[in-house]
């Protein structure tokens, strides 16, 4: 099949195949699905504590730091009622603010740390009885 083309002005011709669907074939194979990784994660800044069966006695009386980073607030102090969900401190890492909250109803026996200290992963923040 011959086709006509004018561009600017100027004529040219060009000569050109039909093919067929079935003859066409892809430069490229299709892309294979890609696989779910997607998975379940807490909101930023949520304490999601361990479920109580794996609960040791001492670690239900403690609070660790879930972050490498610096105390930015300590909502109680010694003596203090805690309830469940309580906010008892405010920790920053990288720009970022995480809530430490009570998990059970107590009564805090110790706070180890104070507004501007540096902290570690793991540390213990708060003792409860």
């Amino acid at each position: 099949m011959k086709l006509q083309i004018k561009i600017d002005g100027k004529t040219y011709q060009a000569e050109v195949e039909v093919l067929d669907d079935d003859a066409i074939q892809p430069a490229y194979p299709p892309y294979a699905p890609v696989p779910e990784l997607s998975q379940s994660v807490p909101a930023l800044g949520a304490y999601v504590p361990a479920p109580a069966a794996s609960l040791s006695t001492a670690d239900e009386k403690q609070y660790r730091s879930p972050v490498t980073g610096l105390v930015i607030r300590v909502d109680v102090k010694p003596g203090q009622e805690i309830q469940p969900n309580d906010v008892i401190a405010v920790l920053e890492a990288m720009k970022m603010e995480t809530s430490i909250r009570a998990f059970h109803a107590g009564k805090v026996k110790c706070v180890n740390v104070a507004s501007g200290d540096p902290v570690k992963l793991h540390q213990v923040l708060i003792e409860v009885e």
